[in-house]
């Protein structure tokens, strides 16, 4: 697997899948705990943390690519592998990260928890009442503040939502490889604007998304 560097790993996605494909990996992310004689202490191992995420997606992604219903951004299945050029930008209270790029034939969204970002600043955890916005009604309420701010004409179709966000989109686009899993699929709903009259619009939610040079 060539060397990548990634913009987002969602964690959660990577340890449900790890404990159905390979339940002894997921048991080597054990608790351990240190009794003192006044206080009881939990602690996670954190050695070379990077290197363990990075070790457990790419068990994940061979998984995926020998196994799974994997497709393309044209003809996807129930995961989707891409490298496109690609605008993001976060939504709401920082809530909510989205990637908006097309194929020739497909328009393609990638919406997750920005909690997921790698950066040099650690996300704060989820609240206890908070949704992902990986979840498809989260995402959904994200990308209609986002899509107001388009031209395209306005609807309640999610298709139409996600083809109105990603004309809202600024700013350059960066060419990034990702493997996500499809939330929604289907014919453009505003064929008129599109580049082409057979166009399709896919929306999906990344276990990864990584930087081309």
């Amino acid at each position: 697997m060539s060397v990548r560097y990634y913009l987002y790993v969602s964690d959660a996605k990577v340890d449900m899948l790890l404990s159905q494909i390979d339940p002894a990996w997921a048991r080597k992310r054990v608790t351990e705990f240190g009794v003192d004689l006044k206080l009881a202490t939990a602690k996670r191992s954190v050695e070379a943390a990077g290197t363990d995420r990075v070790a457990r997606l790419e068990r994940v992604v061979r998984h995926l690519e020998d196994h799974a219903d994997l497709g393309d951004v044209d003809e996807p299945g129930q995961y989707v592998h891409g490298v496109l050029p690609m605008q993001w930008s976060v939504l709401g209270d920082d809530e909510a990260v989205y990637f908006g790029g097309r194929s020739d034939r497909t328009i393609v969204g990638l919406g997750g928890s920005t909690n997921h970002l790698l950066s040099t600043v650690t996300a704060a955890p989820l609240t206890q009442n908070r949704l992902s916005a990986s979840l498809l009604p989260v995402l959904f309420e994200q990308l209609t503040t986002l899509a107001h701010e388009s031209g395209t004409p306005a609807g309640s179709d999610t298709l139409a939502t996600v083809m109105r966000a990603n004309a809202a989109l600024r700013g350059p686009a960066q060419t990034v490889e990702f493997l996500a899993k499809r939330l929604l699929h289907g014919p453009c709903p505003y064929p008129e604007l599109a580049p082409r009259d057979d166009m399709t619009v896919l929306l999906a939610s990344p276990l990864y998304v990584a930087l081309v040079d």
